[in-house]
């Protein structure tokens, strides 16, 4: 992936041994069934947005393949960015 750090919101992304594509909407998540892990994301499934709280995904960096679309960035986004991409690196090592 040629994008450094954390991909903003609305960015659009294929994981790894996927066929449909999700849509970026949180990241620095920690998921309902191991409080402790912290994802780099959650999204929902493109192009039908949030169903319900069983389709959020949560997922890492390291499991997309392929990212289609970056979502909107602006001056508050990359300050947004700087202070989560220092959250995970601290979090993760």
């Amino acid at each position: 992936m040629m994008f450094e750090g954390l991909l903003p919101i609305g960015s659009v992304v294929l994981l790894k041994e996927s066929t449909k594509k999700v849509m970026i909407v949180g990241v620095c998540q920690r998921g309902a069934g191991d409080p402790d892990k912290i994802w780099d994301y959650s999204g929902v499934i493109f192009p039908e947005g949030y169903i319900d709280a069983n389709k959020l995904f949560m997922f890492d960096n390291e499991q997309i393949d392929q990212v289609f679309a970056l979502g909107y960035q602006d001056q508050e986004q990359l300050e947004f960015k700087k202070k989560a991409d220092a959250v995970i690196r601290d979090m993760k090592g």
